[in-house]
């Protein structure tokens, strides 16, 4: 599950973009930093589950994607677009094979300009090809569709799916957020062709009804069990109670909605952690980033971890040479030397007494934060010394005596984030 916030200003003011990426606690996921490339005549990809025609140039940027994936859940490009997906449950089957919402991002990304061209590529992809195959990581039958908020300068757009069908809200002002349910109902700005006949052919709109598409294509059981109508409430009042930039972002994607980690039965918290219980398996943010889209030049931030409450977001400037982001994380466990598997042992030490164990690291990773939110000069710099401070961060941390009182909730997710460590080889 996700949570995806754009908030619009006034005046020139800049747009501000963030995402949680949450998917399955060990599927760790790489940052990274793709300069412009040229492709010969007749140049094929593959995406993660098809083939398709490359196009002749691609655009540099930034993704954050699960190492497994071809696709991105996040990312920005040189020309200040930025993109993220969120997986949406719907009453059209999903196809065995198509691609990806996360395909869908990175395509965007690499051949599109501008937030409108983006919306005109991933309708174009999903007619021609379709949305489908397995999404998950170990549980290889998660499989859903996809909402997109797309943003650059301008403004923004929210694009809602099911299947082949979409519709999609033009935000010229304010904030808006997407988390795993559809919210386009009755007013809409743009509708793709085919999509109210075939509610219709579906039964899912009586002849005279008027159309939402909420309404017609949203399974409104998996709805509430993602936790999602809570999150975005929760994500869109933050946004809402703020100005926009940098400090009030960061705000939004370390909300906990003023539980602890332990704590509920749903992915209500933006800030996620999973759980023993079915319905949160999914729900571990495995990935954060914040844009500033302006014109004259953009900015993004990435934590390149899990658990932004705990790491720290750092720039990847584009179009000022290659950002060294360290180590690929491997796919199958912890490898002790990429940022996101020393970041993924801190969390875990963490969660065995949060608030006690965050505290003892809490002022220096503070402290780092503020300097990569205010320059851009050394984020290289960055990059290798939060690599390097996480280490100490995880054995002082481990230091601290676990104090929390321990009841059949906390001993439940003690037990169940003990068995996902020793699955992922993460060291006790």
């Amino acid at each position: 599950m996700c949570d995806t916030l754009v908030v619009v200003g006034e005046g020139g003011a800049p747009v501000w973009f963030a995402k949680n990426s949450d998917r399955e606690p060990g599927e760790s996921q790489v940052v990274e930093h793709r300069a412009r490339e040229r492709h010969g005549a007749g140049a094929r990809l593959r995406a993660t589950h098809i083939e398709l025609d490359q196009v002749g140039e691609t655009n540099e940027v930034v993704l954050s994607r699960p190492t497994w994936m071809w696709g991105a859940e996040m990312g920005a490009n040189e020309h200040g677009l930025a993109i993220g997906n969120e997986a949406v449950f719907t009453k059209v089957p999903v196809e065995e094979k198509g691609l990806l919402g996360m395909d869908l991002v990175r395509l965007a990304l690499e051949r599109c300009t501008t937030a409108d061209e983006a919306l005109d590529l991933v309708t174009w992809m999903l007619a021609r090809h379709g949305q489908g195959g397995s999404a998950g990581f170990r549980d290889k039958g998660f499989s859903y569709h996809n909402a997109f908020l797309i943003a650059d300068p301008r403004g923004a757009w929210l694009l809602e799916t099911a299947g082949r069908f979409w519709v999609a809200e033009r935000i010229q002002r304010g904030a808006r957020s997407t988390s795993n349910v559809l919210t386009i109902g009755a007013e809409y700005t743009r509708v793709g062709p085919g999509t109210i006949e075939g509610a219709r052919s579906l039964g899912l709109l009586e002849r005279g009804d008027t159309f939402d598409f909420r309404r017609c294509f949203g399974n409104k059981v998996m709805g509430w069990l993602s936790g999602g109508d809570v999150r975005r409430a929760c994500t869109v009042r933050s946004a809402g109670d703020a100005r926009g930039g940098w400090h009030d972002m960061l705000a939004v994607v370390r909300d906990h909605g003023g539980l602890t980690p332990a704590a509920g039965t749903r992915i209500v918290m933006p800030c996620a952690h999973a759980s023993w219980q079915p319905t949160r398996g999914h729900g571990q943010t495995t990935g954060t980033m914040i844009a500033r889209l302006e014109k004259g030049g953009s900015m993004q931030w990435l934590t390149g971890t899990s658990a932004p409450c705990l790491s720290v977001l750092k720039p990847v400037p584009l179009g000022r040479g290659q950002v060294d982001t360290g180590p690929v994380p491997d796919v199958n466990g912890f490898d002790g030397a990429s940022l996101w598997w020393r970041g993924e042992r801190l969390h875990r030490i963490v969660l065995k007494d949060y608030e006690r164990r965050r505290a003892a690291f809490e002022e220096e990773r503070r402290a780092m934060e503020e300097s990569a939110g205010t320059t851009t000069a050394n984020a290289n710099d960055l990059w290798r010394e939060h690599r390097g401070r996480i280490v100490e961060w995880a054995e002082r941390a481990d230091s601290v005596r676990v104090r929390t009182a321990r009841t059949p909730r906390t001993r439940a997710f003690d037990a169940w984030w003990k068995l996902q460590s020793r699955r992922d080889r993460v060291p006790a």
